[in-house]
């Protein structure tokens, strides 16, 4: 009789007379997880310097977009400014090296979790497509004016940041999934980032001919700002880095072997010309080497540190769609560029680039918590991920 009361008890619900509704509701769901057994756990999913190196690319990325529209030509030729173009070179590379090595990273030690994740990979970079083009929107009243032409198809389709990442990851998903050995795993992303770069040249003058759409995802249609040749040799170098450092943990072993990594890398620039052009793989070596020596430095950073540029890396895609509208106008919308133009002082566009970074953070962060309350049962699902059996979602 003592034995069936106690087992009663303990099936019972946690009283919880301080706390309000969602509280209750979260710690029933809890009690509800805990009766499947110690098969369900959650473990933390996110890797401790991806946000921040995010965050930092959109810091860099927000105030590039705004100093470039806004500042006046005077204060453009001064050597700072000018040492800042330099640097702003990594802000895209970054985003794709990360994007790479999250993908990588958060399939943990179960064997067939790049399987069972790539439909929600494969609508992650549906929405990613979807964005990217709906930013560049012309607006009808363009595609009235310029009818069913090249140059109007070269609008509508022009391929950026945004669908370079879908593109990758779209790939990347498939490419997992074909993979499960992880030999077999680390030859195909090492061919996927070394051979994109390579063969960036030929794709380019083999699609001379091809429709616009294609010219501007290979790179030689005009206006194709982020082509995928070479622009997901980045991804894939970053899922390659993952993939071969998964066995660290991640903070100082990490961050050693990625600065030891970028370093060699960096070193093996000195010993062959590096050419800018848009199809030069030994550009994209540089890059990735300076990707890697930044990932490193922030896997060393305290995580107080680190933690304060996490939530705009936790919020990069929805801060980057937001600004950009703002900045370039969207349609026949004008933005910043067209209303002000480039004739601010540096605090002027310093101020109005930090303005745009606090607005745009706080719209996103609004959106994400209105999404939490009409789906209460996904609140904390970025922050925290369920394990099923032996699996472990993150390193």
């Amino acid at each position: 009789m003592s034995e069936n009361r106690a087992c009663f008890h303990a099936c019972q619900p946690p009283r919880l007379v301080r706390f309000g509704d969602g509280a209750r509701r979260w710690a029933y769901a809890r009690l509800a997880l805990k009766s499947f057994g110690p098969s369900l756990s959650f473990r933390q999913a996110r890797h401790p310097a991806l946000d921040g190196a995010r965050g930092l690319a959109v810091l860099a990325m927000v105030m590039g977009h705004t100093l470039d529209a806004l500042l006046a030509p005077a204060f453009r030729d001064h050597p700072w400014v000018q040492e800042y173009w330099k640097l702003r070179g990594i802000t895209a590379p970054l985003f794709l090296l990360v994007s790479g090595w999250a993908v990588v990273m958060a399939l943990g030690t179960k064997p067939g979790a790049a399987k069972d994740s790539f439909g929600r990979r494969f609508r992650r970079a549906l929405l990613l497509l979807f964005l990217g083009y709906l930013l560049h929107w012309p607006g009808w009243g363009a595609v009235r004016d310029l009818g069913f032409s090249d140059a109007m198809l070269s609008k509508v389709f022009q391929f950026d940041a945004l669908q370079c990442i879908g593109a990758s990851l779209m790939l990347g998903a498939m490419a997992l999934v074909v993979t499960p050995n992880r030999g077999a795993r680390a030859l195909l992303l090492g061919g996927l980032a070394v051979g994109i770069p390579l063969a960036s040249a030929g794709m380019w003058h083999a699609g001379e001919h091809l429709p616009v759409p294609l010219q501007q995802f290979i790179g030689n249609g005009e206006g194709s700002r982020f082509p995928f040749f070479p622009w997901a040799g980045f991804f894939f170098a970053g899922a390659f880095a993952a993939h071969g450092l998964h066995l660290l943990k991640p903070g100082l072993a990490q961050g050693f072997a990625l600065l030891a990594l970028g370093g060699a890398l960096l070193a093996l620039t000195r010993w062959m010309p590096i050419e800018w052009t848009p199809t030069s793989p030994t550009m994209v070596l540089y890059r990735v080497a300076q990707g890697l020596l930044v990932l490193g430095v922030v896997n060393l950073l305290p995580q107080r540190l680190s933690g304060m540029l996490a939530p705009l890396g936790r919020l990069s895609l929805w801060i980057y769609v937001l600004h950009l509208p703002v900045v370039y106008g969207w349609a026949d919308i004008a933005g910043l560029a067209q209303r002000i133009g480039p004739r601010l002082g540096m605090a002027a566009a310093l101020g109005v680039s930090v303005a745009l970074l606090v607005g745009c953070y706080l719209i996103a962060r609004f959106g994400r918590w209105m999404r939490e309350q009409a789906r209460p049962w996904r609140a904390g699902s970025t922050t925290l991920g369920a394990s099923v059996g032996t699996a472990r979602l993150g390193q």
